[in-house]
């Protein structure tokens, strides 16, 4: 898979891509994030028939668009045209769950998540209710 082949996405795809890109955004890929990624794959309905071993490629295609002056635009358009909007707040939400995963967010996170929010419609209550939940789960003793 390469930026050149987009068209070989699924919704899927769109949605580690965007789990990936959120752990990228700070420009620290940390362990808790990748387990989270790995877990929501493994365990989520939505990627029961997924092929685990995109990943790899995925994240290539992540770095990739980080490394181009619009590549967060170009990442927008691939979600709005390979993701279902049903699939709008399930993708927020897995956002939300990796940048949650090491305890901490950080400006970098914080911003790509409210690029998210504009980018995908969000309802602004739906989004805090999703990101409240997040929270929730991802809280420390």
């Amino acid at each position: 898979m390469t930026l050149d082949d987009p068209h070989s996405l699924s919704p899927q795809d769109c949605l580690v891509l965007l789990m990936i890109a959120v752990s990228v955004s700070d420009e620290t890929v940390r362990t808790s994030e990748l387990i989270k990624i790995e877990n929501q794959v493994n365990t989520l309905p939505i990627f029961a028939d997924y092929d685990d071993s995109r990943i790899s490629n995925l994240s290539q295609v992540v770095f990739d668009l980080f490394a181009e002056e619009d590549g967060l635009d170009a990442l927008f358009g691939l979600m709005r045209e390979h993701l279902p909007e049903r699939l709008f707040e399930t993708a927020y939400a897995l956002a939300c769950d990796v940048a949650a995963a090491d305890g901490t967010l950080r400006e970098p996170e914080l911003r790509l998540l409210e690029e998210i929010r504009y980018e995908l419609s969000l309802d602004r209550l739906h989004a805090a209710a999703i990101e409240r939940g997040a929270r929730a789960r991802h809280l420390t003793l």
